[in-house]
Formats: C-alpha cells, sequence, structure tokens
C-alpha cells in the first residue's frame, strides 16, 4: 500500500466469491490498522458476492445450496466469524447422531467409532464391523509392521492406502469417505495435497495405528482452541450465508462492489508500476495492484497475454462438475431411523450417488418438527456421465436411490437442484509442486497475487485464508495467519 496519506492506494479483487469477499475483508483490515488510505474494488460477473455459497429458506426447511458447514480445527473461518461479531451465532452438530454410515452391499453399516478417514483409532470396533471381511481385517492389522515408504515423491491416495491397508480398507471405506469431500478419483488424488497428515505420521512413528492411537489418548490437549467449543464441525444459526452477507456487508462499506461485471482484460502497465482492467463493456480502469479469486481457467484466460507460463500452468489444474439433490420428507416416509449425519456410497456398490447428508440431524432448525432434510450428492469426477441428465431425471435417480437405501417414500415437501458445473479442482498427483510453479510465476508480477480453492484447500476456511493471504502479500504483511 502507498505510505502517502493523501494518495490512496487502489486495489482491485477480481471474484466476489469466499476468498474475494476474504481479500477485500482484510485489505480493508490492514488499510484500517496502518491508517493508510485504501480504494479498493471488487468486480463480480455474477448477480450476486458469494459463489457457489447460499441458503434458502422453503417452507420450514433451511436449505444450503452450497457448503453447510466448515471444519473447526483450520481456525480461519471461526476467526472470521469472531472478527465479523458472528461468535454468538456459530453452533455445533448434534452430538446425538455424530456418526457416519457407509453402505456394505445395499445396506446402511456404521463406520467403526474412532475411524479418521483411513485410521482406526481403535481396534475392537473394527473387529466387529461388518464393513470388512475377516482378510481385510487382518490385512488392516499388518499395517502395525508395514516400513515406512522410502522417498518423497508424491503419491495418490488410492497408491497409499493399498500400501499401508490394502484394497478392501480403500475400496469399502476410504474412497467414499474421501470422495464425499472432493469428489475425485482416489487413484489420482494426491495424498500430499489433501491430507498430508497422513504422511507425517508415517514418518513420525512408521505405523499409522500406531499414531493414531496415541494421539486419540491426547486428543483433547491436542484441539485447538478455537474450534473445541464446537466440535469439529460448525456453521451458522442462520445458514452458511449469515457468513457471506456479514461479509459483503462489511466490504461494501468501505469498498466497492460491482456485480454483473465481468473482466475481459487485466494488462500490466508497460512502466512496470500497476495495472489496467478492461471490463466487458469495454470501459477501463486503473489499479495499483489486483488480486485474482477466481477458477484456475479463468484465471488462466486473464492472465494469458502478459503471462503465458503461467497461464499453462493454471490450465493444468483440472475440475469436476457435480450437483445436489436437496429434499424435504416427513419422518414418517423414512423406514431407516437416520440415527446418523450421513450415508457415504462406495464405487464399487455401483449406485447412482456418492453420499446423503442427513442435514438435520447435523444441525438444529434446518427441518420442521417430524421432517428430515437430505442432501444427495451426484456425479465427481467418478460418475461424469450422471450430470447430462435433466434437473427432472436428476430429482427421479435420487428418489429411485433414497426409497432402495434408506426406504424413503410418498412425496418429498420439496426437492430442487443445484448444479456446479466445473466448480471442484482436483488436487491430482504432482499438485502440490504445481501450485509452487503457479505460485513463483506469480510472484514475479509485483501487485499482483492469486486466492482461491485451486491452490491449497477446497473448504470454507481454506478458501478465507487463501483470500486473506493474498491480502497480505499484495500488502507487504505476509503474516501467516
Amino acid at each position: 500500500m502507498s505510505d502517502s496519506p493523501t494518495n490512496p492506494s487502489r486495489i482491485a479483487v477480481i471474484g466476489g466469491g469466499l476468498s474475494g469477499l476474504s481479500a477485500a475483508h482484510r485489505l480493508l483490515e490492514l488499510a484500517a490498522t496502518r491508517k493508510q488510505p485504501l480504494k479498493l474494488t471488487l468486480f463480480e460477473a455474477g448477480p450476486r458476492a458469494g459463489g457457489v455459497i447460499g441458503t434458502r429458506d422453503i417452507d420450514g426447511y433451511r436449505v444450503e445450496l452450497g457448503a453447510d458447514s466448515f471444519i473447526t480445527n483450520k481456525p480461519w473461518a471461526v476467526d472470521l466469524c469472531r472478527r465479523l461479531g458472528l461468535e454468538d451465532r456459530l453452533i455445533p452438530t448434534d452430538e446425538r447422531y455424530r456418526r457416519s454410515l457407509v453402505l456394505r452391499k445395499g445396506r446402511p453399516v456404521e463406520v467403526p467409532e474412532g475411524f479418521q478417514l483411513m485410521t482406526p483409532a481403535q481396534v475392537w470396533p473394527v473387529l466387529v464391523s461388518p464393513i470388512f471381511s475377516p482378510w481385510g481385517k487382518l490385512r488392516m492389522g499388518c499395517e502395525y509392521f508395514v516400513p515406512r515408504r522410502t522417498g518423497g515423491d508424491d503419491e495418490s491416495l488410492a497408491h497409499f492406502v493399498r500400501r499401508r491397508f490394502g484394497q478392501e480398507v480403500l475400496e469399502r471405506l476410504v474412497q467414499p469417505l474421501v470422495g464425499g469431500i472432493y469428489t475425485s478419483d482416489p487413484e489420482k488424488l494426491s495424498l500430499q495435497a489433501t491430507m498430508p497428515r497422513f504422511l507425517e505420521m508415517e514418518r513420525d512413528y512408521r505405523s499409522l495405528i500406531r499414531a493414531s492411537r496415541r494421539q486419540a489418548r491426547s486428543a483433547k490437549q491436542r484441539e485447538q482452541a478455537s474450534g473445541a467449543r464446537y466440535g469439529l464441525f460448525a456453521t451458522l444459526a442462520g445458514g452458511v450465508s449469515e457468513l457471506l452477507d456479514a461479509l459483503t456487508a462489511r466490504v461494501s462499506r468501505d469498498a466497492t462492489i460491482r456485480l454483473e461485471t465481468p473482466v475481459a482484460e487485466i494488462s500490466p502497465h508497460s512502466s512496470g508500476g500497476g495495472y489496467s482492467v478492461r471490463l466487458g463493456d469495454g470501459s477501463t480502469s486503473e489499479f495499483d495492484a489486483v488480486i485474482l479469486a477466481l477458477p484456475a481457467p479463468r484465471a488462466a484466460e486473464l492472465v494469458k497475454a502478459f503471462a503465458p507460463d503461467m497461464a499453462k500452468l493454471l490450465q493444468r489444474i483440472e475440475y469436476a462438475s457435480s450437483a445436489i439433490v436437496v429434499s424435504g420428507h416427513s419422518l414418517d416416509d423414512v423406514r431407516h431411523p437416520l440415527d446418523a449425519f450421513g450415508l457415504v456410497i462406495p464405487a464399487i456398490e455401483e449406485r447412482r450417488i456418492l453420499a446423503v447428508s442427513f442435514t438435520s440431524r447435523k444441525f438444529p432448525g434446518r427441518a420442521p418438527a417430524g421432517c428430515v432434510q437430505l442432501r444427495t450428492f451426484v456425479g465427481g469426477a467418478m460418475q461424469p456421465e450422471l450430470l447430462q441428465h435433466s434437473d427432472e431425471e436428476l430429482k427421479q435417480i435420487v428418489q429411485d436411490e433414497l426409497a432402495d437405501l434408506l426406504g424413503v417414500s410418498g412425496t418429498p415437501h420439496f426437492s430442487l437442484v443445484a448444479r456446479y458445473e466445473r466448480a471442484m479442482p482436483q488436487y491430482h498427483v504432482g499438485h502440490v509442486q504445481l501450485v509452487e510453479q503457479i505460485e513463483h510465476a506469480a510472484s514475479q508480477h509485483a501487485g499482483f497475487a492469486l486466492a482461491g480453492n485451486a491452490y491449497h484447500g477446497v473448504g470454507i476456511p481454506d478458501c478465507i485464508h487463501s483470500g486473506e493471504q493474498a491480502a497480505e502479500r499484495i500488502c507487504g504483511n505476509a503474516t501467516g495467519r
């Protein structure tokens, strides 16, 4: 930022999703702390800020069209809520239903207690679980004696799990659990980019079973203070849009938000300082710095004229499409007790859905009394062909699957489809190294930074952190918050 109190810095944030809004908010915080003037403009091509996140109230149901909660052991979302005055609006998950189900030969079965994505912290729940065959359980137990992997090359999630636990654990539990997060093919998904803690556990303890059991004994001491009071996941009483609304209001108070304003071109000044931003209507504005908070393919389009190498790197990040079918039902029309947060579906079950979240079991106020809200996930990298169906066809597919798997009958109180075309970046093997190259290329351009879910994480806290770090890089204040 400029050191002159009479000559405000002009900064453009391009992209009004969560990362862009977080970047703009952090820029304003830093300007206020330093008592430096700032002329900030946020450009959003769509009719509203917030990206894919959105909350709607439908006949007593509080419906999330995007993410319905965020993880708390990454502190950035809870911290932002605190700074926005929303801390007293945070609510935890309902501890009565804090368990998950996985489909086993067409029947929902409880995930063993203490199973953490791929490692069991407790032996007995795994031994008595019907998810695994006797051979699968024996092979899992042999993980205790599997040596560390030598070499530091990245490996896929599938390769890692097979190496340590065997094929059955991968197919029956890890793939559906991780697939519910990343909608990815585990044969391509980078473990280093998505779940590096398991690599660290192998490095430090050799056995993941040994590591998880030791860590479980001291879990309370290890909990981060920011998330301890909420459990592992939290949301806001009014829905995730409550965060977006507060963030948008705070930014619009001291900055300009221009909706329905696509950016056509970014051009660095030939003198080496500042950028010209040309809009879709042909008009041009001048800025000292630019933060690009867009999906990688769109970012590539805007930088290719002045940074073709960076554009080629950005284009290497692939994206998957998915859809969520949200529906409301009377509990009397559901045969299954729905005594969990949700159900994940292994690919080997050959069903036409990825997972079902029992949203109103997770958080209060999401369905009227005697009713339940279900969010069913379809498509992703493993079943892209399903997204070719119309909305009505997707609703019918989901209705048929819910009837077969959970005994859901009758006519839903409502049913809607939220589509996310090429919205989920795929963190394939080598992603960490690719992002390092992208960020190095970006660093060669003064007053320029990238932000978004394409780089260091896809969740709400990750998007917030990405935007805030971009703001701090622009301001020369990369604190690593």
